[in-house]
């Protein structure tokens, strides 16, 4: 992939009709800030001195944000500040061969509608290509609509990137992943914005999402926001290695760091909700993770953080577990953490408690297998995700839960004797997550996530003076 593809990704152009109260200047700081890629200065009502003018200004700011600066359709001001690039329509080009004229090291963009201008305009030495409208827009009431499928052979015709555009916001851009398209063009999704440099950065994840999505789907990334475990078999250290086994790419945001070995924990280090939401951010708006592990999460202000992060960037394929205490018995969370925890459970896809969990969450007692089905209904129904109560805390088999809606499921296993299970939760989420990013069903995805864990117990690794960690990579030779 080429620097230009990765500099189109979040392509803003600026639009001051709906800019309200804020002013000019200040919404192109605040789309930078933002993290938007590229930025082109369209302004058809303005005089060449005010353009030229303007134009000085903005590039300087665009200079400080290390993003490409783009002029449409005045070759002249493009050449007077020196501006990176210069984007032209059909109708312009019609009026000036602006191929002879762009100086060789100045970036040209030309907006097509078909695959016949799009060969024309790469044979004549266009640099990438403005495909639109794709959406219904009030920028140009007028324009020529271009389907999902043009678009998509409009990538398939040519070799250098493409952009859509028109219309495009947060609602309807991931309707057009996978069709090879190396960024999105966005009008009045940022400059029409209340808070547009949060908006801007909302958009590059979700572009990041739409355009590298399909390219990722061999080795899909997976996010796993957790606790550190410094013996590495439970926490984080087992959620790369379950992530990785499972063919997943793993990364991560600390909740926590734990001095911690296979007989305990003997200390607890947070991270302040800042700096998680800081890590969250820095992954999801350059590597959006198909599918996220949330594990241990020591307070309610964390929990809060992981909720707002996971809404905003409109995360799917969350995987919780509710690590409440260790295997060794230490409480690796707040008491007051609980109704941050059940907030949060509303936004996952699944949770996945034992048995000591299950109880504190659907505030009973669980004595039996019936205990399981009625405290797995009552979470499903409380919460509105699905739910996992695993058994092997209670019976001797490793027998589980499911429960969705009005669908009540048992998944079978096999109880494997092994008092090494330092990490079984942690493993058997992550993996669930992993399959999950493959494009999983919810069901087989746990099912395959189980069989995993099973391998890994009868594996038999032996390591530390307690309850030992597994070997997450057993079937590595």
């Amino acid at each position: 992939m080429s620097n230009l593809d990765k500099d189109l990704l979040l392509y803003a152009v600026t639009d001051r009709k709906n800019l309200g109260q804020t002013e000019f200047l200040t919404s192109i700081k605040q789309a930078l800030a933002g993290g938007v890629t590229c930025l082109q200065l369209r302004e058809k009502n303005l005089s060449r001195e005010a353009f030229g003018a303007e134009a000085y200004a903005v590039k300087q700011l665009c200079q400080e944000a290390q993003v490409p600066f783009i002029i449409n359709d005045s070759l002249e001001v493009a050449l007077d500040c020196q501006a990176d690039g210069l984007h032209v329509g059909q109708e312009d080009l019609q009026k000036s061969d602006f191929y002879q004229q762009i100086p060789s090291d100045m970036i040209l963009g030309v907006s097509v509608q078909n695959v016949a201008q799009a060969k024309e305009a790469q044979a004549k030495g266009a640099n990438y290509l403005g495909v639109g409208t794709i959406f219904p827009t009030q920028t140009k009431t007028d324009a020529v609509r271009v389907s999902r499928q043009t678009l998509a052979e409009i990538c398939q015709a040519v070799n250098i990137p493409v952009v859509a555009i028109g219309g495009i916001d947060e609602d309807n851009m991931e309707s057009l992943a996978g069709t090879g398209i190396a960024g999105l063009a966005i009008v009045n999704a940022i400059f029409g914005a209340p808070e547009i440099e949060k908006q801007s950065h909302k958009l590059k994840a979700l572009a990041v999402k739409t355009v590298f999505t399909s390219r990722s789907a061999n080795l899909p990334p997976v996010l796993s926001i957790a606790g550190s475990d410094s013996s590495g078999g439970a926490g984080i250290q087992a959620d790369i290695k379950a992530i990785m086994a499972n063919g997943g790419f793993a990364m991560t945001a600390i909740t926590a760091m734990t001095a911690q070995n296979t007989q305990g924990v003997t200390a607890i280090i947070e991270s302040s909700p800042e700096f998680l939401q800081a890590q969250i951010a820095t992954v999801f708006t350059d590597i959006y993770p198909l599918a996220i592990k949330v594990g241990m999460v020591p307070s309610p202000e964390l929990m809060q953080v992981i909720a707002q992060e996971l809404s905003l960037y409109q995360a799917n394929n969350v995987v919780l577990d509710p690590v409440m205490v260790a295997t060794s018995g230490a409480q690796l969370m707040k008491s007051e953490t609980l109704d941050a925890l059940k907030a949060l459970a509303r936004q996952a896809t699944l949770i996945t408690p034992n048995i000591d969990e299950a109880q504190i969450l659907a505030e009973m007692e669980i004595r039996n297998a019936t205990d399981m089905e009625v405290a797995a209904q009552k979470l499903t129904q409380e919460l509105g995700c699905a739910v996992l109560v695993k058994g092997g805390h209670l019976v001797n088999d490793a027998n589980d839960v499911f429960a969705q809606g009005n669908q009540v499921l048992w998944l079978n296993g096999q109880k494997i004797n092994n008092s090494n299970t330092h990490g079984t939760g942690c493993t058997l989420s992550s993996a669930i997550a992993a399959n999950l990013a493959h494009g999983e069903d919810l069901i087989p995805a746990i099912q395959k996530a189980k069989k995993y864990l099973s391998g890994i117990l009868a594996s038999q690794l032996d390591l530390g003076l307690g309850s030992g960690p597994m070997n997450h990579g057993y079937l590595l030779k």
